[in-house]
């Protein structure tokens, strides 16, 4: 972005204290992550962000936000005085995105929005000006974050949407005005927050509240909570899924060590991702049904898709050090996502020597639920399949109970959250150079520090 101060101002409908012609070029809530030509935003949570405005002046910052009647207000630097810093940065995001107007995809679910989000782009970047989401920046401070960060030139801006209680998609639906909504799937993420995988599809459903009269509404048709719900919605509507009722279904797809492929009704392509499973394949048909709505081929598409960059610790192989293959995927987890993952490395073909072995750590945020929905995650592992289990985290400790008449004691191994250098010098005196290995696990849980250590 670029903006004078004047012109900030006046769209928060307020006044500058210092140079109102000083040019803005970035905006960031972090005094450590501000730069020359920055806005920073301070922002009351944990932390009073106003206590760190001398160390965003120290990095370069050009003006800040201030909070009216906040102490301490700095006269070293260019002022703007809002009510509640966020909420002007909110309404900053709008103002620019308005400026800007790029067509928004807005794409949301209990699993898969991250990689979606990635897919989508890659599909759209070979015709378009694109800006997307970085990381899962998806809340209330990531969405603005993300539109303020955009350039002026971008066309489409493809944001992911993340939320863990009521209103917070209306919310950001409200701020983006989306062009396209896409909801990957409905799963348990947050079900404690919400209760019931009812109540978690109509806060997803949230990102349609303000989706445009002429926009399109893409969604996971195989999803009966979806689809009972879609049927309220008047705009343009296209599913995705493995059932012949969806307007994109797959009609095969085989799932590689380090890809999948698949094919789709009415077309003739064949179609690849760097990504194992039939959960990344559904997040690529949603990706293709995007594509499509753009006006892109299904060669430009599956080009697009063979290539795309997933975001880091989704499903991402590394060698450990005696040789053998990491999947590592640590950054968020929940029972739907756990059994897609296991089902999908337990399809893996392997060398004749090798094992399968799963590290499963905690799945946060389930509530009261937890411990049944740990120990339900049984169904999913055999034995035969998955050859050696290793759960991490004082949740796991009910799926450990849980496997007690499947799993040998020689094949299934627990350890408290205490326990995880352990838990790492037993993984590195068990695994053996074909063996591949599998991490799964809440990003609380910090399994990826355990990758580390074997790489």
């Amino acid at each position: 972005m670029k903006m004078q101060l004047a012109e900030i101002a006046k769209a928060l409908g307020t006044t500058c204290e210092g140079k109102d012609t000083t040019e803005i070029t970035s905006v960031a809530f972090d005094s450590r992550k501000i730069a020359e030509g920055g806005l920073f935003v301070p922002i009351v949570g944990e932390r009073d962000g106003h206590d760190f405005v001398d160390s965003a002046i120290e990095n370069g910052a050009s003006a800040t936000l201030w909070k009216k009647g906040h102490e301490n207000k700095p006269s070293d630097i260019a002022v703007l005085e809002v009510d509640d810093p966020l909420t002007a940065m909110q309404e900053l995001s709008r103002y620019y995105l308005d400026k800007v107007n790029p067509t928004v995809v807005g794409i949301t679910g209990s699993n898969g929005k991250t990689t979606t989000k990635d897919m989508v782009a890659a599909v759209l970047s070979k015709r378009f000006n694109v800006h997307k989401t970085q990381a899962n920046f998806n809340n209330e401070i990531g969405v603005p974050m993300t539109i303020l960060e955009m350039k002026p030139n971008t066309e489409i801006l493809v944001l992911e949407m993340g939320m863990d209680r009521p209103g917070q998609l209306h919310h950001l639906s409200e701020l983006t005005h989306p062009d396209v909504a896409v909801i990957t799937m409905i799963g348990e993420a947050h079900i404690e927050f919400f209760g019931s995988r009812d109540k978690i599809a109509d806060a997803k459903m949230e990102i349609t509240d303000f989706l445009r009269e002429d926009g399109e509404f893409i969604y996971n048709g195989d999803e009966p909570l979806l689809e009972e719900r879609a049927k309220k919605i008047d705009q343009a509507k296209a599913t995705f899924g493995f059932s012949e009722n969806d307007t994109v279904y797959a009609t095969s797809f085989r799932s590689y060590k380090h890809h999948a492929t698949f094919t789709v009704n009415n077309s003739e392509q064949e179609f690849s991702i760097p990504m194992i499973g039939k959960h990344n394949v559904s997040n690529a048909m949603a990706a293709l049904s995007v594509g499509r709505h753009f006006g892109e081929s299904d060669e430009e598409i599956a080009a697009s898709l063979s290539n795309f960059v997933p975001t880091a610790n989704r499903m991402e192989w590394e060698k450990g050090d005696v040789g053998e293959d990491i999947m590592s995927d640590v950054y968020n987890s929940n029972p739907t996502a756990v059994r897609a993952v296991i089902t999908s490395f337990g399809q893996i073909e392997m060398p004749a020597d090798g094992r399968r072995i799963a590290v499963l750590g905690d799945m946060l945020e389930l509530g009261e639920k937890s411990a049944e929905l740990h120990a339900g995650l049984e169904g999913c592992l055999d034995p035969k399949v998955i050859n050696e289990v290793y759960l991490y985290g004082s949740e796991m400790k009910n799926l450990y109970d849980a496997l007690q008449d499947k799993y040998s004691s020689d094949q299934i191994h627990y350890y408290a959250k205490d326990e995880m250098n352990h838990m790492i010098n037993d993984l590195k005196n068990d695994i053996k150079p074909d063996d591949i290995v599998v991490f799964k696990g809440s990003h609380g849980m910090h399994l990826e520090k355990v990758v580390e250590r074997l790489r």
